[in-house]
């Protein structure tokens, strides 16, 4: 994705330096401590099944994930120190999941 075709997100953020080993649960518990985690995802190589050392964490709240940047990047994880920073994502992507987002209904139906 180049970057003039690309938004920095204000929730999610890219967690680079992993270990191999790490999975969503350990990233996700690791970045809760700073406010609600809406996803963490481990990037996995399909034929290993390990971390391609890079993950994203996604929060509710702009400012827990601004805390959580601050505080985490450079800091170990797994005897491994991490690059934090926002994400950049495809303004498309961002459109796609909003509209999703609306489509679905809480209504029950009635039978």
């Amino acid at each position: 994705m180049s970057d003039e075709n690309s938004t920095i997100s204000q929730t999610k953020l890219f967690v680079g330096g992993l270990n191999r080993k790490i999975r969503w649960k350990e990233l996700r518990e690791e970045f809760s401590k700073f406010g609600e985690v809406v996803f963490a995802r481990v990037k996995l190589d399909q034929e290993t099944n390990k971390s391609k050392w890079f993950g994203f964490v996604e929060f509710v709240n702009p400012d827990d994930a601004a805390k959580a940047q601050k505080a985490m990047d450079g800091q170990e994880i797994m005897g491994r120190a991490v690059k934090v920073d926002f994400a950049k994502e495809n303004p498309d992507r961002i459109q796609a999941r909003e509209d999703a987002k609306e489509n679905i209904t809480e209504e029950i139906p009635e039978f």
